[in-house]
């Protein structure tokens, strides 16, 4: 678990959109991001195995 005042801190608007920095908004995990799911990783895999997220399946070959 991410410090809430880091948290906090990702969420406010920066003054510049580059400083912008990306955080999982379930648990607030900075690293191993995924844009295009807006989670983190471990958030993104517990939720996928639960049927949360449409059009993730698991892989098998």
């Amino acid at each position: 678990m991410a410090k809430t005042c880091l948290i906090i801190k990702a969420k406010r608007k920066p003054k510049f959109k580059v400083r912008a920095h990306h955080r999982c908004p379930l648990c607030g995990r900075s690293r191993a991001y995924f844009r295009r799911f807006d989670m983190c990783r471990l958030c993104l895999r517990k939720m996928a195995l639960n049927g949360l997220v449409p059009g993730v399946v698991k892989a098998s070959w």
